[in-house]
């Protein structure tokens, strides 16, 4: 079985992340996939960035729930390369998606709904999902496991993907239970004999943030389903 490659927030290990040339440079590269978060500004638009607030990642502060699309647009998203790319915009869900018209790259939509409960997160994300037609090539993934079983039981077909940090009891059961396709551990956790378990169980394995050589290795020997890394360029050449 061949690995694929995520990029993580795109190709965050160089680019900033989760912005359109982030994505872009994970697409050029040949990543299979990226990885990207979803959170909902105050006037209920889906918006791609990681933490609950800009604080970090922009030159902004507040939290995204509180500020409108109008004003996340404002944000400069380019983080710690500003001298290498300089602006770059928040997207929205809805512009990676426009985007990804013309690849063939699948896309793995984490829902960041675990601080901050965003109403309508998952009714909104998947009509989005059904709008362009992208059931087979979005994955939804989540901390939040009951976000999750209601991704399920709004979308009988959408892969449905469990993130977690420590070590799950027979986590294909578990998967199993809440109707999900796939595992997201975090790399350390993905010990091999519970990689090929799940797998032979019909789960995917696909670890996060892969980003040493040898922890690359490792996971693509077993083989793991996918590898969720920073530096989809580095992996691409190490892996194929």
């Amino acid at each position: 079985m061949r690995t694929e490659i995520f990029g993580h927030r795109g190709s965050a290990g160089t680019h900033p992340e989760n912005t359109m040339i982030s994505f872009k440079e994970a697409a050029r590269v040949g990543a299979d996939g990226i990885e990207l978060d979803v959170q909902m500004t105050k006037d209920g638009e889906l918006v791609i960035i990681h933490d609950e607030t800009v604080n970090r990642t922009t030159n902004g502060k507040g939290w995204v729930k509180d500020l409108t699309l109008v004003e996340i647009k404002k944000l400069d998203a380019s983080y710690k390369f500003k001298s290498k790319y300089g602006f770059c915009e928040i997207p929205t869900l809805k512009e990676v998606f426009k985007w990804a018209k013309s690849n063939n790259i699948l896309i793995n939509v984490e829902l960041k709904n675990g601080l901050v409960q965003y109403k309508m997160l998952e009714e909104k994300t998947i009509a989005l999902i059904k709008e362009y037609k992208y059931e087979k090539r979005v994955i939804l993934s989540s901390f939040n496991h009951y976000g999750m079983v209601k991704c399920r039981q709004l979308s009988p077909t959408i892969e449905i993907a469990l993130l977690f940090m420590e070590g799950i009891y027979e986590p294909w059961d578990y998967a199993n239970r809440l109707q999900a396709n796939s595992i997201h551990p975090y790399h350390p956790v993905a010990k091999k004999e519970i990689v090929i378990e799940a797998q032979k169980k019909g789960i995917k394995v696909r670890p996060f943030t892969v980003n040493d050589e040898k922890h690359m290795k490792r996971l693509a020997s077993y083989p793991c389903s996918a590898i969720i890394t920073d530096y989809p360029e580095r992996a691409i050449q190490l892996l194929r």
